[in-house]
């Protein structure tokens, strides 16, 4: 029997399972591929907030990535977490060193709040770790930390994505889940600078989305794994999102997490 495809995460532990490394390899079993991990980070973390966060240092950081690839390779990989500006670096070196194509989630803060990247390591994101993306899914807050640019309408949106592609970026998705909340639509906008695609989902009342940005993130990767064009891996990621947030579920006396199972549960096969 032949391996399916293998998708790496780059990214933090979230001790609550909603979010992290936990959502990464949910999202991959669900889409079909094998994922695997690099653990950058521990997070005492719950449906109430980020309670603790530890990071790991570089040196177990690059093992563990040498320790992946250098035996079972991969067809695709996804960052998360980074926490400093040794780790972006540290990251940023191993991916321009593979074959393989990258989505960047820069992750900047919880679904709570909490800060999840020192300030310090924003140029290095910028510098360093954004050209090496095949994609990169910045949220309404992460633009405005990378660029500068705050937006508050969809016009803004194209903005925001020609000052994210600046970077160096192939792709950027503009997530516009927080924006004008009383809309029935979710609107994301992926370009290159020269396609556009606008993905529109309904809008569901649900405020149980811990773990939305790594979900999206994973799901990409994996589908781009696959060997999807980065148009079609990433609409078929927003399907898969939008599924997952209608089935968001309470856990704890705060935010619960998106349902990365909900087809399974539902019965409906996955298109790999």
């Amino acid at each position: 029997m032949s391996a399916p495809p293998r998708v790496l995460t780059v990214a933090g532990s979230d001790s609550g399972g909603g979010a992290g490394i936990q959502a990464d390899l949910k999202t991959m079993l669900a889409l079909g591929v094998h994922g695997m991990s690099v653990l950058t980070a521990v997070t005492a973390q719950n449906s109430l907030g980020v309670q603790g966060a530890w990071e790991l240092p570089g040196e177990a950081v690059r093992a563990q990535y040498r320790s992946v690839v250098d035996d079972i390779g991969v067809q695709a990989v996804k960052t998360g977490m980074l926490a400093s500006a040794e780790l972006v670096e540290t990251v940023a070196d191993l991916l321009a060193g593979t074959d393989a194509p990258t989505v960047v989630d820069p992750v900047g803060v919880s679904k709570h709040g909490d800060p999840l990247l020192a300030a310090s390591a924003l140029d290095s994101v910028r510098r360093k770790l954004l050209p090496t993306a095949t994609v990169v899914t910045p949220n309404l807050d992460e633009v405005a930390q990378l660029t500068g640019v705050r937006v508050a309408s969809e016009p803004d949106m194209r903005r925001a994505a020609a000052a994210v592609l600046e970077f160096g970026p192939r792709w950027v998705v503009i997530k516009g889940g927080h924006l004008a909340a009383e809309s029935e639509e979710a609107v994301d906008l992926l370009t290159d600078g020269t396609e556009e695609h606008w993905l529109r989902a309904p809008r569901y009342d649900n405020r149980h989305t811990h773990g939305t940005g790594c979900t999206l993130a994973s799901a990409i990767a994996s589908h781009l794994a696959q060997g999807h064009t980065v148009p079609e891996a990433v609409a078929a990621a927003k399907a898969y999102v939008t599924g997952a947030l209608a089935s968001g579920f309470a856990l704890g006396g705060g935010i619960g997490p998106v349902d990365h199972g909900w087809a399974l549960r539902r019965g409906e096969a996955r298109d790999a």
